[in-house]
């Protein structure tokens, strides 16, 4: 097959011979060190790989990125890292994907990246991390799930508060019943003065592009429609466009709204109901219900009191009491539920945790916290809302059928058009 056939089949659900698999495509012995590379690794991928790189259990052996000074980057840390000069630097996934000795492989791309990798890297035998938000559209967050559980790999999103153990002793309190009936949680999805809600369909005027070995212009864009190149998009202002970006209630949501599907019990579902509040400007919400009357409500901002709980926030409301926290660590509990509190791990400890999660399961098999279906379907929920925000109206959603009930316009942005030749 040629280059071009394969690209052009690469990303879409196909039985995959075993002579195209990794040479370890089954469970990892509990003996042997898991070997990884990286794809697209900035600023925080070099987060997750330095929480990687604290595991003696874990071998990182490649990087690949379009940009040469990433690769630089990369390699000089992991070399570090082992006193060697071993970590190999690629400029196509196609080669490092189809190494047989590497196990997993992080993925901290831009947005429009991470679905389409994870599921070429699903197809190679490799298990993967990939960093938030998981997909670009409810149509890539099913082709994520379908992917991962046909070939059986281990997914692990970068959600990694589902380890954090603040918010399992928050969940706790949900399912043991010392909140009550649940009635509402409440999910901070990001203050518009970070990001827009809406991102801008806008293109920012052409500049000369770099040459291909500095950074490979056509491969950044990827499944992204064609745009002329500016530094600009490169530098990070891509989430700043809607067509490198999943959405702005999508960057923190994919976090808070996660949390809250976990405490109501709704992994495996979404909301019926969504309103939108707000404008492009100022504080935002959607309001949503699911099925069994639980409320979800996402928030930009206005969160009642100042209770110190840091960014990414949520809150459980049942009706005997409350719990909510975020990202300091910090529990905060109606009056009732104090004795209810106890020592948690740290805040600072989350993402190792996070990390260990995935580690195991890459060995057991077994399902990790923030797996392809569960990140899915919280995902799906975002873009509901994201879809309600634009058009400005309520929207009701059927999670069974999948679609928005009556409304042809909102089941059109259920999908987003992809560049040839990449398919998912």
């Amino acid at each position: 097959m040629t280059r071009r056939g394969f690209i052009m089949t690469a990303a879409a659900p196909a039985i995959v011979p075993s002579s195209v698999l990794g040479q370890r495509a089954g469970a990892v012995p509990p003996s042997d060190r898991i070997v990884m590379g990286g794809i697209g690794i900035g600023g925080r991928g070099q987060s997750d790989l330095r929480a990687l790189l604290s595991y003696r259990q874990v071998q990182f052996v490649a990087i690949c990125d379009v940009r040469n000074q990433r690769r630089e980057e990369i390699k000089s840390m992991v070399d570090q890292r082992y006193g060697n000069h071993d970590c190999v630097m690629y400029d196509d996934q196609f080669e490092l994907l189809a190494r047989g000795d590497i196990d997993a492989v992080l993925i901290a791309t831009g947005d429009r990246w991470h679905t389409p990798l994870s599921i070429l890297a699903a197809q190679h035998g490799k298990d993967v991390y990939c960093e938030k938000p998981c997909s670009m559209s409810m149509e890539e967050s099913w082709a994520l799930a379908d992917a991962f559980r046909r070939y059986g790999r281990i997914y692990q999103a970068g959600c990694q508060r589902r380890n954090g153990g603040n918010l399992e002793l928050a969940v706790e309190l949900v399912h043991t019943g010392k909140l009550g009936k649940l009635q509402t949680v409440y999910a901070d999805v990001g203050p518009s003065v970070n990001w827009p809600p809406l991102p801008s369909h806008d293109w920012l005027p052409a500049e000369p592009e770099p040459p291909k070995q500095v950074l490979d212009w056509d491969r950044w864009l990827g499944p992204a429609p064609w745009r002329p190149y500016n530094p600009e998009y490169v530098r990070g202002g891509w989430r700043n466009w809607y067509d490198f970006h999943g959405g702005g209630i999508l960057e923190w949501g994919s976090h808070t709204v996660d949390l809250c599907q976990w405490a109501a019990k709704a992994d495996d579902t979404q909301p019926v109901e969504y309103e939108p509040e707000g404008g492009n400007t100022g504080k935002y919400f959607v309001h949503c219900r699911y099925a069994n009357g639980v409320k979800l409500e996402m928030r930009d901002d206005g969160w009642d009191g100042n209770l110190g709980t840091g960014s990414c926030t949520v809150r459980f409301e049942g009706d005997n009491g409350w719990v909510e926290t975020g990202d300091t660590g910090k529990i905060e509990v109606s009056e009732n539920l104090r004795s209810e509190l106890r020592p948690t791990t740290e805040a600072r400890l989350v993402l190792a945790y996070h990390m260990q999660d995935l580690l195991d399961c890459i060995k057991s098999r077994k399902q990790t916290r923030a797996n392809a279906d569960t990140v899915a379907n919280s995902h799906i929920s975002c873009h509901a809302a994201f879809i309600a925000f634009q058009l400005g109206r309520k929207l009701t959603w059927d999670p069974a059928r999948q679609e928005f009930v009556g409304d042809d316009e909102a089941n059109r942005m259920r999908s987003r058009a992809i560049r040839e030749p990449w398919r998912v």
